[in-house]
């Protein structure tokens, strides 16, 4: 029975690992994807708000992407217009400021 748990775990982790690195690869790719619309605006709904951040979906390409600056009052799920500023594709980071 130890030498399945083992087996188990290690089947775990190695599905976890191929997870991360699938969704590192999607980000990369919308981030790429995005790095010539850098200064544009967009139509976005909020899919997390918290101390980590705030996040935001693009509506209807489903990208995402970190909220900066002023997110005082955004709340999961509120509508909004989101203004491109930066993309790092290396990383997979894609980053909006509010419109307007």
């Amino acid at each position: 029975m130890p030498e399945l748990r083992r087996l188990a775990d290690h089947c775990t982790k190695q599905e976890d690992a191929a997870n991360k690195v699938e969704r590192l690869a999607g980000k990369a790719a919308a981030a790429l994807w995005l790095t010539p619309q850098i200064g544009k605006t967009f139509d976005a709904v909020v899919t997390g708000a918290g101390p980590k951040g705030t996040w935001v979906r693009l509506v209807p390409t489903p990208v995402e992407g970190r909220l900066d600056g002023n997110t005082q009052g955004v709340d999961v799920g509120d509508k909004l217009r989101v203004r491109l500023v930066s993309t790092d594709p290396r990383r997979g980071f894609i980053d909006f400021v509010r419109a307007g």
